[in-house]
């Protein structure tokens, strides 16, 4: 039997799916290439990376309601577990670690394009 909450927490990632995916099409129309989605460290998770040119990205998703919703839901708790996890993944593929990198954010609502926010914050305190 299949309980309310688990029922929410399906819910939520399919959302999260969604929105991750019109994200990842939305870079890919901006001339991005993937290089991961969902990657997980024992730190964090980071929703996208990707590369433009020499340029190494780690994208934020956020979907809620509201564009201006999704805006408030990058908390700085959050940008530190972001910036740890890129720490890890710069760790883990070497080769990156020389390349310029950016931390993007792109917002998702119902009915709305998303939103990307290039250097939406960057690894510092």
């Amino acid at each position: 039997m299949v309980n309310a909450s688990s029922r929410e927490r399906q819910a939520a990632f399919r959302l999260g799916l969604s929105a991750e995916t019109r994200a990842a099409a939305l870079l890919l129309a901006k001339g991005y290439r993937i290089a991961a989605r969902r990657w997980k460290s024992p730190v964090g998770e980071i929703d996208i990376v990707a590369r433009r040119g020499d340029l190494l990205v780690f994208v934020e998703v956020k979907a809620r309601a509201r564009l201006d919703e999704a805006a408030e839901a990058v908390t700085p708790r959050q940008r530190r577990r972001i910036v740890a996890a890129a720490a890890a993944w710069l760790a883990r593929h070497p080769g990156d670690a020389a390349r310029p990198m950016r931390f993007d954010v792109v917002l998702v609502a119902p009915w709305r394009l998303p939103r990307h926010l290039p250097a939406a914050f960057d690894a510092g305190p």
